[in-house]
């Protein structure tokens, strides 16, 4: 038995959420306010997906590194795993805002794309 206290990010309220997992189920949930709440409890508790966000380098641009983000939330126990796979990711200048980088990271279903524009270096 896990007990464990949150405190709910889907809105500015902050719900102060008591849940209990038992065998890999929710046994009890006290506190959200709302239905998002409690779907954000049930996802956190049981479940924790993170929008996992670093950078990639990059070949030939004006900046060395661009910084990305997956366009979804990923599984919290694969961060590690997939931080592997983006460091030795190198991407070709010149790099778009919203460009996918990666699509499907480790098949979570996530793009991985790029958040700012890197131009590339003038060659004199």
């Amino acid at each position: 038995m896990t007990e464990r206290e949150l405190v709910c990010v889907s809105c500015p309220v902050g719900c102060q959420i008591k849940v209990r997992i038992e065998g890999g189920e929710l046994t009890r949930l006290e506190g959200p306010r709302c239905p998002r709440g409690e779907a954000y409890a049930r996802q956190e508790a049981l479940e924790p997906r993170r929008v996992l966000a670093t950078s990639v380098k990059v070949e030939e641009g004006d900046d060395p590194l661009v910084s990305v983000r997956t366009d979804r939330p990923v599984p919290k126990e694969r961060l590690t795993e997939l931080m592997e796979v983006i460091k030795r990711l190198t991407v070709a200048a010149p790099v778009k805002i919203g460009q996918t980088v990666v699509h499907d990271l480790l098949g979570t279903g996530a793009d991985l794309v790029a958040t700012r524009a890197v131009a590339r270096r003038n060659a004199g």
